[in-house]
């Protein structure tokens, strides 16, 4: 039996938590690692033979461009940071 890491369903449950758990915290946080979860899991359906850390580190790098592209694609037209020169309490 192969590893449980290269089967594609374990990398679909993942997806599946991290999209449950983005209800629950606002803001965004873990929809990139739903959707690198997602991918990996496409990928593992490939016939290829990658290794744990193979898989780690496309899951980082798919994780961090998705929420990179959410960020992007998801923020408020204006998105303006509020900046304060003075101290409230003089």
């Amino acid at each position: 039996m192969s590893a449980l890491w290269q089967v594609w369903w374990v990398w679909a449950a993942a997806a599946l938590v991290f999209a449950i758990l983005e209800t629950v915290l606002p803001g965004f946080v873990l929809l990139g690692f739903a959707c690198g979860a997602a991918l990996v899991a496409l990928l593992v359906l490939l016939p290829l033979d990658l290794g744990l850390s193979a898989l780690l580190a496309i899951f980082v790098l798919f994780s961090l461009l998705s929420w990179i592209a959410l960020r992007r694609a998801l923020r408020r037209p204006d998105d303006q940071t509020r900046v304060i020169r003075e101290d409230i309490n003089k």
